[in-house]
């Protein structure tokens, strides 16, 4: 048995956050029926990841799935949709906000019908605020959090992240774990409630350093001239002779202390955490002296030395890393017409209750007649909404 078994869940979301929200807790037993607009479904289905073939966004996103495809614009399809959420325990949408109560379906609506309900919103800056109807995408909630003015060099631009932090750790993680709660808080009290998820207030959770540094000193942080964002020699990242990357992350002076010794530079163990010329002279050391070794041999120098000292991995690199393999990170599952699929397993470990994969990302309308029959609709009926354009099948 899983943690959610017996928990519906309706994922009315597209692309990526809600996507990802909805699939962790497929992972865990949801069960997790995906709405999407007949003849279309969700744009990720034709969206490619990097310079891969179109749909791989969708695949990587949508296990453990089902799809139901339902014309919200028309009134029996609205219908149709209000009779699940009768029976559902969490809906997830991740439209701008106004745009489900515009639709008739949002949650005041659902709530009348199911007071248990969740209902789960994703949006970028949240339900209410100036911002709220404002259209964005990572880039532009994580410039609102403060999060990109901080990613770079001291002396040039802002650096766009290589993944994408406020989709994923601002909309996805933060919806499982308001999910999870609202669940937690029904269990005591037999009441549903809203969810409201701002992909920018979840970047700005990730702003705790920063944050704590502004509000108790009232000094701003500076791109590239925090301790963890470049401005000492023992937290940087290093080029190597045959131009690689080493990240040195020797924050706790043992670990400093360590490192001098290996590259021979033992006077500068006391330069730890100098300030101005001193420091800058300190990373102009380390950084000549790793320039005079491959990555392979500094590795071999630093094997065994406590120092937090790490290759910079490239991706393909590190899913074929001894650790990911030995944690089973990277999984292959079968799907009917794309064949063996490489995905990332679930990253949740449960001792007892693990996560795993039962379904494979779903057809586009593929489990419309079932799922509709199971709330008491006729073989005729439901032929005649799939004639009308009600539904896809």
């Amino acid at each position: 048995m899983k943690p959610l078994d017996g928990v519906r869940v309706l994922d009315l979301t597209r692309l990526l956050p809600g996507a990802v929200a909805t699939m962790m807790l497929g992972d865990f037993g949801a069960e997790v029926i995906k709405i999407e607009q007949p003849g279309i479904g969700d744009p990720a289905r034709t969206m490619s990841a990097g310079h891969n073939p179109a749909g791989t966004v969708f695949l990587a996103t949508n296990r453990n799935k089902r799809s139901v495809a339902i014309n919200l614009k028309r009134e029996t399809g609205r219908e149709l949709f209000m009779d699940l959420a009768a029976q559902t325990d969490v809906v997830v949408e991740g439209f701008r906000p106004g745009v489900m109560d515009r639709l008739g379906i949002g949650y005041e609506t659902l709530r009348q019908h199911n007071p248990r309900l969740i209902y789960c919103a994703i949006s970028g800056y949240g339900q209410d605020g100036p911002y709220r109807a404002h259209a964005g995408h990572d880039i532009n909630y994580i410039g609102a959090a403060g999060v990109l003015a901080l990613n770079g060099e001291s002396d040039a631009p802002p650096v766009i992240p290589g993944v994408q932090i406020a989709d994923l750790a601002g909309g996805s993680l933060q919806a499982v774990i308001g999910i999870l709660l609202a669940l937690a808080a029904r269990e005591r009290n037999g009441e549903g409630q809203m969810v409201d998820v701002s992909m920018t207030d979840g970047a700005l959770g990730m702003m705790i350093v920063p944050l704590a540094g502004l509000l108790a000193s009232g000094i701003e942080p500076r791109r590239g001239d925090e301790m963890l964002t470049g401005r000492y020699a023992c937290y940087h990242i290093y080029e190597t002779k045959d131009g690689r990357f080493l990240s040195l992350g020797a924050l706790e002076s043992k670990f400093w202390a360590n490192v001098c010794r290996v590259l021979g530079r033992e006077e500068l163990i006391v330069e730890q955490y100098s300030e101005g010329e001193r420091q800058a002279a300190c990373i102009a050391t380390l950084t000549e002296v790793f320039r005079s070794r491959s990555a392979a041999e500094w590795l071999a120098a630093f094997e065994g030395v406590d120092s937090c000292l790490a290759l910079v991995k490239e991706t393909r690199e590190v899913i074929e890393d001894a650790q990911i393999t030995h944690r089973r990170l990277i999984i292959e599952i079968d799907h009917p017409t794309e064949g063996k699929l490489k995905q990332l397993a679930p990253f949740v470990r449960l001792s007892e209750t693990p996560g795993s994969v039962d379904l494979p990302p779903p057809r586009l309308a593929e489990h419309t007649r079932q799922i509709v029959a199971s709330l008491g609709y006729s073989h005729d009926a439901i032929d005649e909404m799939a004639r009308e354009g009600v539904i896809g099948v």
